[in-house]
């Protein structure tokens, strides 16, 4: 999927340089000379990043990111020709995920926007919920439901369910699962394992006793069934 990228800059010449720059390192590239016509892109079509000047003729590029940040997560690259830190301090805790000062490389810029993306990716593949049928499994909130509802387990065992869920289709041994779900060992002890799913259990399956989605293997452990019910 090609990634869109807003340039928001008023000098045309910078503009288009930077237009035809990421362009050719294959993002597809939308220009705003203006912070009132960058927010009204911003509403109309969806980026994967922006490159902020903190100079435009209609407003501060600062007031830009703050109304930006009232309403979407999208990552900012904020460029400027102005020295003062307080301007960097400022737009990074507003919510700019990485800053530049003019004049730059434009290899530097693609570079800084690459890492912002990855960062993004990263933390998207972290965040999105995990699917199984009517299993939701939400891991930005931490957070498990089924069919919807809430379902109430503790945090060792919402972190169990993830590391099953993350291997789905593997058989996991009680020792494998210990050293997937880290952090609190008093919990992960001699058999306590098997309570642990054992509740989990009661929170996601309609007969725990004839569970379908954690299945034990005997012998050897559990296996989380990919099963779509």
């Amino acid at each position: 999927m090609i990634e869109r990228i807003l340039v928001v800059e008023d000098d045309a010449r910078l503009a288009e340089m930077l237009s035809e720059y990421l362009g050719e390192a294959g993002f597809r590239v939308t220009v705003a000379a203006h912070g009132t016509r960058a927010l009204e892109q911003l509403t109309d079509a969806d980026f994967d990043a922006i490159v902020l000047d903190l100079t435009l003729p209609d407003m501060d590029g600062l007031d830009v990111c703050r109304r930006l940040r009232a309403t979407s997560d999208t990552p900012v690259l904020m460029l400027t020709a102005r020295g003062d830190a307080t301007d960097r301090i400022v737009g990074l805790e507003l919510g700019a995920d990485d800053y530049l000062p003019k004049p730059f490389q434009p290899r530097e810029l693609l570079a800084r926007l690459r890492a912002i993306l990855r960062r993004r990716g990263a933390s998207a593949s972290t965040d999105k919920p995990l699917r199984f049928g009517r299993l939701e499994i939400d891991r930005g909130a931490h957070a498990l439901r089924l069919d919807g509802e809430a379902r109430e387990v503790t945090s060792y065992q919402f972190n169990l369910l993830v590391a099953f869920a993350q291997n789905a289709g593997r058989v996991l041994s009680r020792e494998t699962l210990m050293d997937l779900v880290k952090g609190e060992q008093l919990e992960a002890f001699d058999r306590s394992i098997d309570v642990h799913v054992s509740r989990i259990r009661a929170a996601i399956e309609d007969d725990a006793k004839a569970p379908r989605r954690i299945i034990t293997v005997r012998g050897a452990g559990y296996v989380f069934a990919k099963v779509q019910d």
